[in-house]
């Protein structure tokens, strides 16, 4: 078969293929508008998604750091006059920052951020002494998908329940971020505040066999050095 007699059989065959889709098309050309126009909306709410959801990340983004500017304010010297902006009370700043820190978990909260201002809430809440608005911002954040904004809630949870008279929930916390622990906060963290608990409940048994072991398992980190010392002064 010489190359002129290919060549006429392939454009035979491309002419009958073209005729055969134009007549499916043909056939089912609603069905293919139908079709085109759902493709076209599907693709369309995708983007618009896309496009909502980086507008207010970055929206929430910028007012999650604004109060955690607000948050890191240098205290104003003692006897210093006062200035606009500037704090005289660790107090006052902390109240300052979680009214930013709650309006942005209230209007972000579906958003990484929003978890971030639920803890930051949490702890300006305890810092000024409402301490059941700090309980319910803490849980909140304590139950953020991110592992480690979690432990970190988790964490300053269990030094809240310490510090308003309920051990048995602060030691329950401690033992389970013992058991699964995060870069955030490490088994030993958790282990040292444990037997701190421990130490100051009057159970120095206790305290002095969590201790005995993270000085083992951490010979020659920080963290084996502060159980060192906690051993040797008691």
């Amino acid at each position: 078969m010489d190359s002129q007699t290919r060549h006429a059989l392939k454009q035979d065959k491309f002419v009958q293929a073209t005729q055969s889709s134009a007549s499916w098309v043909g056939t089912h050309r609603s069905s293919v508008i139908r079709l085109t126009i759902i493709v076209v909306a599907v693709l369309a709410v995708i983007l618009g998604g896309v496009v909502f959801y980086n507008q207010r990340s970055n929206a929430a983004e910028a007012a999650l750091g604004a109060a955690l500017d607000v948050y890191s304010t240098a205290l104003a010297q003692p006897g210093m006059p006062a200035q606009k902006g500037v704090y005289t009370s660790a107090a006052e700043r902390a109240k300052a920052a979680n009214a930013q820190f709650v309006q942005v978990a209230n209007q972000y909260g579906w958003l990484p951020e929003g978890g971030k201002a639920h803890y930051f809430a949490g702890l300006t809440y305890q810092e000024m002494g409402q301490t059941a608005s700090a309980e319910t911002e803490l849980k909140a954040a304590a139950g953020s998908w991110n592992g480690n904004l979690s432990s970190l809630a988790k964490f300053a949870l269990a030094g809240f329940y310490h510090q308003t008279s309920r051990d048995g929930q602060a030691i329950e916390l401690y033992n389970a971020l013992i058991a699964k622990p995060t870069d955030a906060v490490p088994a030993f963290t958790s282990q040292l505040a444990l037997a701190d608990l421990y130490a100051s409940a009057g159970k120095q048994d206790q305290a002095k066999q969590i201790w005995a072991k993270v000085k083992d398992a951490d010979k020659t980190g920080s963290a084996g050095q502060i159980a060192s010392s906690k051993l040797t002064a008691k």
